[in-house]
């Protein structure tokens, strides 16, 4: 059992992790983040040593709530096709996923914190990386299972799957339109089937 301090800690960052998520580490104003809790800033100082910190634990919360249910759609049984499709299925419907989050966390975060917090554009690009080898890791096993071939390296192709799925996130985001997001991902489902053979 957790003690009050603990769930306290944990209050404070679920509920803040969609503010800095949206706004951004620069437009997060400390009133924004006691109006989101109802704490006062001596008890958010009182469980982060500062707002870095805090920001830095809200969106390591993000991330873990969305690897969390990319391992969910990858591990399902049968063929690593079959893990991919789920996958795709998942991304479809991202924007739904990531309504409460405040948007996609890689994206926010990692366009946001690029010129002003350095250990908050670090976490960003790590998790793209650590999406990207669990992507692979299925598409390796499907090679080793024989399931089929694949023209660059399982790690390779990861990549170019997982840019194509955040481009679609970057111009669903940004035009307001889901469209880019499921005409583009329903299309990987095509490019998919004629890229493994």
């Amino acid at each position: 059992m957790s003690t009050k301090a603990e769930r306290t800690t944990a209050y404070i960052i679920e509920t803040v992790a969609p503010v800095f998520n949206k706004h951004g580490y620069i437009g997060t104003s400390m009133s924004d983040l006691t109006d989101a809790t109802n704490l006062t800033k001596g008890a958010l100082y009182g469980n982060f040593e500062n707002k870095e910190a805090l920001a830095l634990a809200a969106f390591e919360f993000n991330r873990s709530v969305l690897l969390t249910a990319i391992d969910e759609h990858l591990s399902i049984e049968g063929k690593a096709i079959a893990k991919i499709e789920n996958l795709i299925e998942f991304y479809k419907k991202y924007d739904v996923f990531t309504m409460n989050m405040g948007g996609c966390p890689i994206l926010n975060v990692g366009i946001d914190a690029q010129h002003n917090n350095k250990l908050l554009a670090a976490a960003a690009k790590e998790t793209i990386k650590e999406i990207e080898g669990k992507i692979a890791l299925v598409f390796e096993n499907g090679i080793n299972n024989a399931e089929f071939k694949l023209p660059v390296s399982p790690l390779q192709f990861s990549k170019q799957l997982f840019t194509i799925i955040q481009g679609s996130i970057a111009m669903a985001t940004i035009t307001k339109d889901r469209k880019y997001l499921l005409n583009t991902v329903t299309y990987l489902d095509v490019l998919i089937k004629r890229e493994l053979k």
